[in-house]
Formats: C-alpha cells, sequence, structure tokens
C-alpha cells in the first residue's frame, strides 16, 4: 500500500495538485481536523520498502452512516478536495462509490444547514473516485492480481520451505492454515508453490468422502518413504454441505485414523507484514500513477472507476462491475454452486486448481494406460530459479499422460553423451523450492555434436523433447530444427519453456527466474540504502546482471526507488549523466540524503560501472560521496519466488500437454515423424496468454547479436521511475487510456530524458 501511497502523492504533484493524507482511513475522513493533512514530495519518502501503511487504516461504522458520510464531505470541502484515490477491498470500494453518489445530495444538506456555501456547492458539485485494490487474499474480480497478494505468498512460502528443513529429518504431518475466509486464493497458490500434499479451499470443497482419500494419500506417501506431509487449510475452507473444515478437525482424523505425529501453524497476521515483493511494488506503482490519471480525465458522467491488471497491462475497469462481480462469487457458494464460484474467480485461479489437481494424483501409476512414447526433459543456459520447478511440473504431466519420462543432465552436452535416465514420480518430490538446476544445466549448443545428439536420440527412441532454459536453449532448437534435412531424428516435437534471469527470451514477456533475481535485486537495494542510514549524503552506483536486456535494471529500479537506471535499449551520453548528478545534488538539498543508480552490466562498452562511479564521486564532490557495488551471480541464486515456482509448474505442464497432442497426431506406422514448422515451438507468456509460437517464426522478431528481443513491453515503464524520482519529463497518455501507453520524450538543455 505504501508504493501505491507513494506513486499517487507523487504522480499528483508532477500533474501540479495538491496532495493530501487522510489518515485512518473513512475514520479519519469523518473526524477531520489534523487527520486530512497537505504533503508534499519528501512526505513519501522511504516508504517504498516498508509494510503496512504509513497513513493507517482503520473499520468505521460511523462512515456506514449518511451522518458520518455528510461529516466526512464538509472534512473534504474545508480542504477543497474533490478528487478521492481509495485503496482498499470490495467493501472500502463500495462504500466510496456510495459516498459518491450520494455527494449533491450531502452538499445540499450542508448549504441547507449554513456550513458552506452556495458558491461552494456550485464549484465542488461533483466528487470524482477512483479505486485501488488493496487485498491479500486476491479476492476482487476483475483483476488479475491486488496488491499486497504476492508479498504474502512470499510470507506463506518462507514459513513452509522452513518447516520442510525441519520435518525432513522426522517423519510429520504439518496443517497450515492461511487466511482466505472468503476466497481461497493463498492457500491454492501456496499449495501450487511447495507441491502441497492437500489442500482445501472454500471454492472447491472436497468430495463427500474426502477424509478416506486424504487418508489413503498420507498412508501411501509414507509406505513410500515421503518423511512430510503438507496439508493447506483456508480458514474459511468448507466442505460440500458449507460445513468448516477446521486445521484441528484435519489434524485429529490424521492421528486418529493413521497415528502420525501431526503439528498445526496458524500463520495469522504474520502473511499481512514483512517487506513487499518486488512485484508488489512495481504493481502499486504503475496503479498509482493510472489512478491520478484517472482522476484527471474524469467527469461527472464517468463511472467511478477500478485500476487494475490484465496481464501486463493496467487497464481501468467500472468499479461497481467489478463489486458486484466478486460478490456473486459469495452468492455461488452459498447456493452450493461451486463450479460457478471458480469460474467468477477468473481464469488464472481456474488454471491453478487444474494444474494443483493434475500435480498431486496418487503417486500408484498402474491404471494409466501407457502410450508407448519416450519424452525428454532438460535444462538449458545459465541456472535459474524455478527450472527445477518446470522439471517436476514436466515430469509429472507426463506419466500422467503415460509417457516414459527421461531426463537429460547437463544440457546438450549430456545428451549427446547419453547422461539420460528414467525419472518416476517420486524422483522429483520436493523439487519446487529448490534454486539453480538439480539436472545441471550448460550453455553449450547443439550444431558441434549433432551426430552423438541423433545417436543418442535413436539409441533412447526419444519421440518427443522438451527444454527448459535461455537464449542458448532457443538457438538450440532453431539448430535442431535446421539440422532435420541431414538428420531424420530430430524429426519430433520440440517444445522450450523460457528460464533465465534475463528475461530476454523472444515470444515471452516473462522468464521463469527473472522474478526471484528482481526481488534479490530490490532486497539487495534495500539494504544498501539502509546502510546509509545516519551517515553524510550518498549515492550507491549498482550494476545488475541481464547481458545486452535492461528488464532487470529498469525494473529493480523501479521496484527500489531507483533514482536511475542505465540500460543498452535507452542510449546515454555524458549530457545525461552529467544531468543526472545535477538532479542528484539538487536532491541532497533536501530531507533525502541518498541516492540510487543502477547499471545494466552491458549498457555501454565505455561508461562502466567504474567510470560512472568515478564521474559521480569527482561531479558530487563536496556534496555527497559514492559507493560501488556489483552484484554478481546472487541474482541466478537463491529459493524461487511464489511467482517463479508457479509460472514453471503451470507452463511446463502446458508445453507438456502440447507435446502429447503431437505425438498423438504424428504416429504412423509406429513411429513419430514431423518436420514442419509448428512442431518445434516456444511456448511464452504474452499479455495475459500462453502462445505456442514457431521458433523459427520468432527469428524476425529477435536482435541475435545482443540476444534481446527487438521489442520488449516493458520498456513503457521507463517514465514511471523518473517521473517518481522528480525528474521534469515529457510524459503523455491517450485520452481514451484503456490501456497503458506511455512516451516519453527528450527535452534538450540540461533535463534528463
Amino acid at each position: 500500500m505504501n508504493a501505491a501511497v507513494r506513486a499517487v502523492v507523487r504522480m499528483g504533484i508532477y500533474v501540479g495538485a495538491k496532495m493530501f493524507f487522510v489518515h485512518e482511513g473513512y475514520q479519519g475522513m469523518v473526524d477531520g481536523g489534523s487527520n486530512i493533512v497537505q504533503v508534499s514530495w519528501e512526505s513519501v519518502s522511504s516508504i517504498l520498502q516498508r509494510g503496512g501503511t504509513v497513513i493507517g487504516s482503520a473499520r468505521c461504522s460511523a462512515f456506514r452512516n449518511r451522518e458520518g458520510r455528510l461529516k466526512a464531505a464538509a472534512n473534504l470541502l474545508e480542504k477543497g478536495i474533490t478528487n478521492l484515490c481509495v485503496i482498499g477491498g470490495d467493501g472500502s470500494l463500495t462504500g466510496a462509490n456510495l459516498f459518491r453518489e450520494e455527494w449533491s445530495g450531502l452538499l445540499d444538506e450542508l448549504a441547507k444547514n449554513g456550513k458552506i456555501s452556495n458558491d461552494d456547492v456550485k464549484n465542488y458539485s461533483h466528487l470524482n473516485i477512483v479505486g485501488l485494490v488493496g487485498s491479500i487474499d486476491n479476492d476482487f474480480c476483475g483483476t488479475d492480481m491486488t496488491i499486497g497478494t504476492d508479498s504474502a505468498l512470499h510470507r506463506i512460502i518462507e514459513v513452509v520451505d522452513a518447516i520442510m528443513t525441519t520435518a525432513l529429518s522426522h517423519q510429520r504431518t504439518f496443517v497450515l492454515e492461511v487466511m482466505g475466509r472468503h476466497c481461497g486464493y493463498l492457500a491454492l497458490a501456496s499449495a501450487l508453490a511447495c507441491g502441497a500434499d492437500w489442500v482445501f479451499i472454500p471454492e472447491s470443497p472436497p468430495e463427500d468422502d474426502w477424509e478416506k482419500h486424504m487418508v489413503e494419500k498420507l498412508s501411501e506417501n509414507r509406505a513410500h518413504k515421503k518423511r512430510l506431509n503438507i496439508i493447506i487449510v483456508a480458514e474459511g475452507a468448507i466442505d460440500a454441505q458449507n460445513q468448516p473444515i477446521t486445521s484441528e478437525k484435519i489434524k485429529n482424523l490424521v492421528v486418529d485414523e493413521l497415528g502420525f505425529d501431526t503439528r498445526v501453524t496458524i500463520l495469522g497476521h504474520v502473511q499481512r507484514g514483512g517487506t513487499p515483493s518486488a512485484f508488489d511494488r512495481i504493481l502499486a506503482s504503475r496503479t498509482g500513477v493510472e489512478a491520478v490519471l484517472a482522476l484527471l480525465e474524469a467527469k461527472p458522467e464517468t463511472p467511478a472507476c477500478v485500476v487494475s491488471l490484465s496481464g501486463n497491462h493496467i487497464v481501468r475497469l467500472p468499479l461497481m462491475e467489478c463489486v458486484k462481480m466478486t460478490q456473486a462469487v459469495q452468492k455461488a457458494m452459498d447456493k452450493k454452486d461451486f463450479k460457478k464460484a471458480v469460474k467468477l474467480r477468473g481464469r488464472s485461479f481456474e488454471n491453478n486448481l487444474q494444474t494443483y489437481k493434475l500435480l498431486s494424483q496418487k503417486e500408484t501409476t498402474a491404471e494409466i494406460p501407457k502410450s508407448n512414447f519416450n519424452v525428454a526433459v532438460m535444462n538449458v543456459g545459465a541456472p535459474a530459479a524455478g527450472m527445477n520447478a518446470a522439471i517436476r511440473s514436466a515430469v509429472r504431466v507426463g506419466i500422467t499422460e503415460g509417457h516414459k519420462m527421461l531426463v537429460v543432465n547437463n544440457g546438450f552436452e549430456g545428451l549427446s553423451k547419453g547422461e539420460i535416465k528414467e525419472f518416476h514420480w517420486t524422483c522429483v518430490r520436493g523439487w519446487t523450492g529448490q534454486g539453480g538446476s538439480i539436472l545441471g544445466t550448460k550453455r553449450t549448443l547443439p550444431a558441434m555434436y549433432l551426430e552423438q545428439i541423433a545417436e543418442q536420440i535413436r539409441t533412447y527412441k526419444i519421440n518427443g523433447l522438451l527444454v527448459v532454459g535461455g537464449f542458448e536453449a532457443y538457438l538450440g532448437l532453431l539448430e535442431l530444427s535446421a539440422a532435420r534435412e541431414k538428420y531424420k531424428e530430430f524429426c519430433i516435437p520440440m517444445i522450450m519453456v523460457p528460464a533465465t534471469v534475463s528475461n530476454n527470451i523472444p515470444g515471452s514477456d516473462f522468464s521463469i527466474g527473472a522474478d526471484t533475481a528482481l526481488n534479490t535485486i530490490t532486497d539487495t537495494c534495500d539494504r544498501i540504502k539502509q546502510s546509509a542510514s545516519g551517515t553524510k549524503r550518498r549515492v550507491f552506483i549498482i550494476e545488475t546482471m541481464g547481458g545486452y536486456c535492461g528488464y532487470l535494471a529498469s525494473m529493480g529500479g523501479l521496484s527500489a526507488g531507483a533514482d536511475v537506471a542505465y540500460i543498452f535499449e535507452e542510449k546515454f551520453d555524458i549530457r545525461e549523466l552529467q544531468a543526472n548528478v545535477r538532479h542528484l545534488t539538487e536532491k541532497m538539498k533536501t530531507n533525502i540524503q541518498r541516492g540510487l543508480v543502477l547499471r545494466n552490466e552491458n549498457c555501454n562498452e565505455n561508461y562502466t560501472t567504474d567510470f560512472i562511479y568515478q564521474l559521480y564521486s569527482e561531479e558530487g564532490k563536496g556534496v555527497f560521496d559514492c559507493r560501488k557495488n556489483v552484484l554478481g551471480h546472487m541474482q541466478q541464486g537463491g529459493a524461487p519466488s511464489p511467482f517463479d515456482r508457479n509460472f514453471a509448474t503451470k507452463i511446463s505442464a502446458k508445453a507438456m500437454q502440447w507435446l502429447t497432442k503431437k505425438l498423438q497426431d504424428n504416429f504412423q506406422d509406429g513411429k513419430v515423424f514431423v518436420n514442419d514448422d509448428d512442431s518445434v515451438c516456444l511456448l511464452g507468456m504474452r499479455t495475459r496468454t500462453l502462445l505456442f509460437q514457431p521458433v523459427v517464426e520468432l527469428k524476425k522478431e529477435t536482435d541475435f547479436e545482443h540476444r534481446i528481443p527487438k521489442e520488449q513491453w516493458w520498456l513503457k515503464l521507463r517514465p514511471l521511475m523518473k517521473i517518481l524520482a522528480k525528474y521534469k519529463i515529457s510524459y503523455q497518455v491517450p485520452s481514451s487510456a484503456k490501456l497503458e501507453n506511455i512516451e516519453c520524450r527528450t527535452r534538450e538543455g540540461n533535463e534528463a530524458s
């Protein structure tokens, strides 16, 4: 929420508006006085990394009555406020809309009582409302993700990972209760991210004899030497009769039926606290900026809107339509129409549920008919957090499809040497939370091993190939596709799932591993900034990874509150470097006494990290001193974030299902043969859709020299970081503003672009 508050305040000041805090929510609006205060640019400094909300939030029964709303209107008019940005859940937003609808009547009543003049009624005749959805439950329809949800998932997964390390030493069952009184998103997403054995959510109650099935599964796990069982329960979990399923009830069932050592952990408000994730900071910053634009463009006839996330676009939707759809979910559950409730939650929720069910089947596969297809999976390129989750998903989905699953160690080089073995269901147990690549991964391309690779494919009778990796994986599939004329062994379906911290794969907006790296950068920047607390004025120069792709530097800069981020895609010269130094010099004259500069490792061959450090040190002499930090390979390590675990799991499952269909469609005369372009694909996320794209068609979208896509969606977010860092830049948005469309133009003179 603080990132949203910061973005709204700074964007408002940027466009010339007076900005006010209303402390303690609607209660502060009703009470007025010192609860409504005008704020400056510096008022929101150093709040980006803080959890909770610096302006406070409180439940307010008075605002539910017209008398309370009358007081609130009088207090707003006293300050001349007629534009309101409300950050909250559906209750807060519904209250805001009611306030807006009553506004003219409230003004008339205040004028009648002599509290305001008739001129005031005329001048302040309309109240503009825009909503931002802040809710850790992700329970608001109309947006893919609400502010706070990703951070709450981080807290849950941190606890689960900690429990797993302890519990692996003992034979124990853990029952985790997470928040979600009316929505099971947190429970479902965390169950998918940690590979939980069972999950209970309100939207999809278990079948009537669930007790028997759960006991059977846990018993089977123990028979397969599985030490740890994890059961995740949403606090609002119910059975098919709408009766509550509590964590204590589940514990008693496991103890009574199986005698297992069982522990209950209720996470409670831990989920609401802590440092916000990089995803939440960026989401809040983007929606906060859009909220100000929506208020500026609002007219009396414009319905109140809510700013939402759709894929990677920020959109405005009618507020009350979204509220009604959200309320319809609860009505469907009350009527026991659970299929409708799941559908109303949205496509993402539905996909999460389907994927979880697919991957949490019983380990026995005797009843699954064999397909007689052999499918190989492998990692290629540099390690990226989430690779292991992708391999686990591919192996298990492949087994449920009836395939013999083969894993290849050490990329294409390992494939050429026959480092191949069969994996079963239990072989990938516990892989979702492990960073790096358990299979081993190398950057080696297949061109120099084509003969040997063809021989190994023939020897192991490999009918399909799934590659999880970065730019080398993309190049490798292009090489194998081109070699089909010479080697008929390569005439099999092949698919790639993008996994690289650089996020530089054409055909996909996101790559597995990039979110984890972004959180590492953000956490490190927070600590570095904190290290300057109480010292003299200081500027930090930080180098990030990414090759020639500036994704990590740009998005890391936005989430960490950087002053500038230098990237290859946006050319800069010595004049801009000098302008940035002047900007920081002016900044140091205020109460903000530290600066943050990010540099992508290959942004410029001459303006190196050392050069920029020395330039800033010299030009800032007497005003601030400098420190530099090269983050290096720590960005490739660590446990994968919840986003990367779930993205890897879902995209890999989808890739394996595509392979199955291709194998079935191209099986003739006892063998698989396919050599069209559509049989060698990259599965990527574009806007909000997973698309299968032939790799040869992606060649025209690729800058092979610099290993980046020619078009990158995140470049349009670059102006946001500069606006929020108080740069004077041109910022243009079309009047419709249905989808975010930002244009940045360079100004001549001393101002930064």
